[in-house]
């Protein structure tokens, strides 16, 4: 597949992505790239955000494809049992955020997050019903490497180590990320 057959649901994390995030540089660059909204990033709710998650999945009119950071990889995780068999293309999963261990996150914006956060915790740990690819990162605050290969184990993702990186976002030198968008052409040719 190229990113011309599908549409590429970006799912940003706890406090969105801003304007410089390569998740919002993919959404600007990419035709059919698109961004599911939430009604509050700082405040966030699992069921609302899996429930937008699912409504943006049903009005998809090419194969989905969602593409999500840090919390946002955890509502598409909490969202996989409740979307249509067989509907979603694949998943894209970069940085995701340890609900479980929240209490080590670090201050985001002048807010913190704690575990029992808006029904993100416990991270569900069963297969996803699509594929899916995880990319993390070793010195990620948000996750350790070893719970995010956990996590990839647990949900059948294809696991990529992306070195010393941070949260792989602007903050630790990701704005543009070039390496993630050929490893996202990559995962995309093998969907078929």
């Amino acid at each position: 597949m190229r990113t011309s057959d599908v549409d590429i649901l970006i799912v940003p994390g706890w406090s969105s992505s801003g304007r410089d995030h390569w998740q919002s540089r993919w959404e600007r660059s990419l035709t059919t790239a698109r961004r599911i909204e939430q009604v509050n990033w700082y405040n966030p709710n699992r069921e609302k955000w899996v429930a937008n998650i699912v409504a943006a999945v049903v009005k998809a009119t090419r194969p989905p494809v969602l593409v999500a950071h840090s919390l946002g990889c955890i509502a598409v995780v909490h969202a996989a049992q409740k979307l249509p068999r067989g509907l979603v293309a694949g998943a894209y999963l970069v940085a995701p955020a340890d609900v479980d261990n929240a209490a080590a996150w670090p201050v985001t914006e002048g807010y913190t997050f704690d575990r029992d956060h808006g029904g993100f915790a416990p991270l569900p740990l069963l297969p996803l019903p699509f594929p899916a690819t995880l990319v993390a990162s070793q010195d990620d605050p948000f996750c350790s490497i070893e719970r995010a290969r956990e996590l990839a184990t647990a949900w059948g993702a294809s696991f990529v180590d992306g070195g010393m990186s941070g949260h792989i976002n602007v903050a630790s030198g990701h704005g543009p990320w070039p390496e993630g968008l050929l490893r996202f052409g990559s995962f995309l040719k093998g969907l078929g």
